[in-house]
């Protein structure tokens, strides 16, 4: 169970200001006394993305730390976050969704080929997550060439330093704040765009924005998906805005109480938009530029 609840984190927690479209989805930001690069990653991809683009290749050499969400190779921290998310037999995902919707979900397990009973002690948000994650895998994107996989082990083989701005243990205790209520809108609302198809625009959007270096664009895709599906509006407001302003605060640590050059690589959505980490600091005085 271990490995595929470090793939799941990859695809549920980890996934992004109105700015003219460079090539990359990257940033400089710059204080008095340092510069932070800011990244927005994917978290599966294809082998073709690497090397990365030349600018982001040249500011991950530039920096000394690496910065990501969580080290999603830390399978010690992987395994103390597993009882949050599946359940103790005879406990199952059966018992705590709809019939019916069980029954579409299994139905969608045959599209992806995966078997009962990898999944029937999963609770439902890891449930559906891991539907979600095999949708990027039908298209094309696996988690082994995740942008933030990529980094961590580039970073590895140069012995430069890895920090965690948030940690696994922090991102599954807002999973577990989720009310029973709120997962299982989430939970038929996924099924629905799955099955409608939706999914798979919106990973394809996704993409396009992210290699095109366009944080209005992916803002765009966000927003038709929050439109459609019943209770992803309040998702993302939970899981990537409400997230930022503590993110904005470290990176500001990074500027002004450090001397070492930090490559902060986050989900893009986290860039993207008014209450993105671009705009926040920007606001904080920063001089910010995209590369």
């Amino acid at each position: 169970m271990i490995p595929l609840l470090h793939r799941l984190f990859l695809a549920c927690i980890l996934i992004a200001p109105p700015l003219a479209a460079a090539d990359n989805f990257l940033w400089e930001v710059t204080s008095m006394t340092n510069r932070v690069y800011l990244f927005g990653t994917v978290h599966a991809g294809k082998k073709s993305w690497y090397p990365l683009p030349a600018p982001v290749e040249q500011a991950f050499v530039d920096s000394n730390v690496l910065v990501v969400e969580a080290d999603i190779t830390d399978l010690d921290a992987v395994a103390r976050a597993s009882p949050l998310m599946t359940y103790a037999p005879p406990d199952s995902l059966a018992k705590h969704v709809k019939p019916d919707e069980y029954a579409r979900f299994r139905k969608l397990l045959a599209r992806y080929s995966l078997q009962e009973q990898q999944i029937e002690q999963m609770r439902p948000f890891m449930a559906v997550s891991l539907l979600v994650f095999s949708e990027w895998a039908r298209l094309g994107y696996l988690p082994q060439y995740g942008v933030d996989a990529y980094l961590i082990a580039k970073a590895k083989a140069e012995n430069k330093a890895i920090v965690e701005i948030e940690g696994l243990a922090m991102q599954t205790k807002l999973i577990d704040s989720l009310t029973e209520a709120e997962v299982a809108r989430l939970f038929e609302g996924t099924l629905t765009a799955l099955e409608s198809g939706l999914t798979g625009e919106q990973i394809t959007g996704m993409v396009n924005a992210w290699q095109s270096g366009d944080p209005r664009l992916l803002l765009e895709i966000a927003r038709k998906y929050n439109d459609t599906v019943p209770g992803a509006k309040e998702f993302e407001g939970k899981f990537i805005w409400a997230r930022n302003d503590s993110m904005a605060d470290k990176i500001e640590g990074y500027l002004n109480g450090s001397k070492d050059r930090h490559f902060v690589a986050v989900g893009s959505l986290h860039l993207s938009g008014p209450s993105g980490l671009v705009e926040m600091l920007k606001k904080r005085g920063y001089i910010v530029r995209q590369r």
